[in-house]
C-alpha cells in the first residue's frame, strides 16, 4: 500500500496519459489513493527514489496500472499510465 500525501504532476506526463493511454489525474489519483497492488519495479536514479507500478481499479470500474516514483514523505510522482492487459489483471485478480 501506497501512503499518498501529495501528488507531483508534471505537465508533459499529464498530456501522455491523457493522449497516449486516455487516462485521467483524477483515475490515476483514485487509483493510488485506494488500496492498489503496488510492488518496486526498478532502483530509482536518485538514492531512496524508486520506481514502482500500482494495479487499482478506478471509481468507474476501470482496470489501471499506474507507475510512479516514490519520493520522501508520501509524495508520490505518476510517470505514466494505462489500462491493465489480460495477464495483469489475473494477477491482481489473485491479491
Amino acid at each position: 500500500m501506497v501512503n499518498v500525501h501529495e501528488m507531483l504532476w508534471i505537465e508533459t506526463i499529464v498530456e501522455k496519459l491523457a493522449i497516449k493511454h486516455q487516462v485521467s489525474i483524477e483515475e490515476v489519483e483514485y487509483v493510488l489513493k485506494g488500496r492498489p497492488l503496488c510492488r518496486k519495479i526498478e532502483s530509482g536514479k536518485v538514492e531512496g527514489e524508486h520506481v514502482y507500478s500500482a494495479m487499482g481499479q478506478t471509481s468507474t470500474g476501470r482496470y489501471l496500472i499506474v507507475f510512479f516514483i516514490l519520493k520522501n514523505q508520501g509524495k508520490v510522482m505518476p510517470i505514466s499510465a494505462r489500462d491493465l492487459d489480460h495477464k495483469e489483471r489475473r494477477m491482481y485478480g489473485r491479491k
